[in-house]
């Protein structure tokens, strides 16, 4: 009679009670079956060997495994695991990449000090702290840390050096400051190159904290027999450029970074007796501020070409017939007809003039915008920085198409202060663009009235444009003119975008990205600007999206 009556409360219950029950006795079959799997777990665990005090199984893996431990190191760290047993003694020299840096080796308080003295020079108190802390602080302190991390890497590179093993080394990387303790550096470079096989050599050599000074290659280069070479790539920086560098054949790249002045024959022969080279980057190199460089190499493979702020009167392009990307920062360059028939990227950075009042207006030029693109008509993607204190680029007198097939056209950091206007003779030059970003950079200068372009009415109608994007838009009359100028000119255009914070970041030599940041507009500011230009707008046009940022 219980267990009937217990059966019948039990069916009376309400479903979310009897639904509660049984997800209760599934959760307790459920920690059951949990503790049945970890007492079978506990018990294999018991019968598995202990280690034994001592015991190293780290060494018990596989050479794969511990040549991707080995290759997360740095290489001096890698280079010591050889002292741990025989099991690792050959180890490091299977690493294909050895990458020596004296900055490794440098404790922390080393760049503390070298941030402070930056600081202090930075803020223009030099003259203040010089004497004291140049002599008593930052002096010693700084030769120091230096010395003492010059001495560790040469103790490496000797160690590296007398092991005397057999190995296949692809990539050689090598940082260290310029004393007079450095044979043995060059003693393992002409090793890497003419034992190892090495393809891949950057040398970088630091001046130290007093003495600005560059490091020089033996007489005999960088190896003892260039012609058999396998070196494919090769970046100098702060280095004298070594004797022979001609007879490496097989070279495909080069980048010289703050190179020793050199008279220009020293990369003229570079560049036209290595037969493979395809990339060459000079960046902050020395010559004589009155040479000229002449690259006249009609045999030669060159695809990429970078002069960065090199100090040297002018560069010279006779004969590149194979150059498709180029890129010159702050170096003048000229080019012959037919000079580069392949160019297709140029990044192009100019300035003029000097802001020493009295000199000023003295010293104001002024230079016609066909001069520099009257040999590239082929090109397609253009970046143009053009700055200085005093607008010195004006429109051509005689303006054709002279950029016919110009797709992407960047014309980055214009000063506020300019006629931010002269970019039209640009779209008027390009009737093939689709893309026109501009980017109005920001200055103390007060605009110049007497620098204003006397426009002359045209009849163009562009009809391949369809976005037009200006960052640092601030509502100037000559930034009003040339958006209605856009907008009444192009028949095709689809996008309008005003932003009035933003910049042109590089995505490389040939690329950008117009990085932006939305601005809070009232609706009075919003009802001005569009009415200023919405009357430009062309009657034959599509609807276009205007965009206030």
């Amino acid at each position: 009679m219980q267990s009937l009556i217990s059966s019948r409360s039990l069916s009376r219950e309400p479903p979310l009670t009897r639904t509660a029950s049984i997800a209760s006795i599934r959760r307790v079959a459920g920690v059951s079956s949990l503790m049945a799997w970890r007492r079978r777990l506990d018990r294999l665990l018991r019968r598995r060997p202990k280690a034994a005090p001592g015991e190293d199984r780290i060494s018990a893996l596989p050479d794969d495994l511990l040549l991707l431990v080995l290759r997360r190191l740095d290489t001096r760290a890698a280079l010591g695991t050889g002292v741990l047993s025989r099991r690792w003694a050959g180890l490091p020299r299977e690493l294909a990449t050895l990458d020596l840096r004296v900055s490794d080796v440098l404790p922390p308080r080393y760049q503390r000090w070298l941030l402070h003295h930056r600081d202090i020079y930075s803020k223009g108190t030099f003259v203040l702290y010089r004497p004291r802390l140049a002599r008593h602080k930052f002096m010693p302190n700084m030769t120091r840390y230096e010395r003492r991390a010059m001495r560790a890497f040469t103790r490496s590179v000797e160690g590296l050096l007398a092991a005397g093993a057999r190995r296949r080394v692809s990539r050689l990387r090598l940082e260290f400051f310029t004393t007079r303790n450095t044979g043995c550096i060059d003693r393992l470079i002409s090793q890497a190159m003419d034992d190892w096989g090495v393809d891949d050599l950057e040398v970088i050599a630091r001046p130290t904290f007093y003495q600005q000074t560059v490091h020089t290659f033996p007489s005999h280069g960088l190896c003892e027999e260039p012609g058999a070479s396998r070196l494919r790539s090769l970046k100098l920086g702060c280095c004298v450029i070594p004797r022979r560098l001609h007879r490496y054949g097989a070279l495909t790249r080069v980048v010289l970074q703050d190179v020793a002045e050199s008279p220009p024959s020293a990369y003229e022969n570079v560049l036209d007796s290595c037969p493979q080279l395809q990339v060459v980057h000079l960046n902050s190199c020395l010559c004589n501020r009155d040479a000229v460089m002449l690259l006249d190499a009609p045999e030669s493979q060159i695809r990429e070409l970078v002069v960065d702020n090199c100090v040297i009167g002018s560069v010279w392009l006779r004969d590149l017939p194979n150059l498709e990307h180029l890129a010159s920062m702050g170096t003048r360059l000229c080019f012959e007809s037919d000079s580069v028939p392949c160019l297709r990227q140029w990044h192009l950075a100019r300035r003029h003039g000097i802001e020493v009042e009295g000199f000023r207006q003295l010293l104001r030029r002024h230079l016609e915008l066909n001069q520099f693109v009257e040999h590239t008509r082929d090109i397609t993607d253009l970046i143009i920085r053009f700055t200085g204190p005093d607008r010195w680029i004006v429109p051509s007198s005689s303006p054709s198409s002279l950029l016919p097939n110009l797709r992407r056209l960047l014309v980055a950091d214009v000063p506020s202060s300019w006629d931010v206007s002269w970019p039209r003779a640009l779209l008027e030059m390009a009737p093939s663009l689709e893309t026109f970003h501009i980017h109005i950079a920001s200055c103390m200068e007060e605009p110049n009235n007497e620098e204003i372009i006397s426009w002359h009415p045209t009849k163009l109608r562009q009809n391949r444009l369809k976005e037009f994007v200006m960052a640092g838009f601030q509502g100037a009359e000559r930034q009003i003119y040339l958006v209605k100028f856009v907008m009444e000119v192009c028949t095709a255009l689809r996008r309008v975008a005003m932003f009035r914070n933003g910049h042109a970041q590089d995505k490389g030599h040939w690329d950008w990205e117009m990085v932006t940041q939305q601005h809070s507009w009232t609706q009075e500011e919003k009802d001005a600007t569009l009415n200023q230009i919405m009357g430009a707008v062309s009657s034959a046009a599509a609807p276009v999206q205007v965009v206030l940022g």
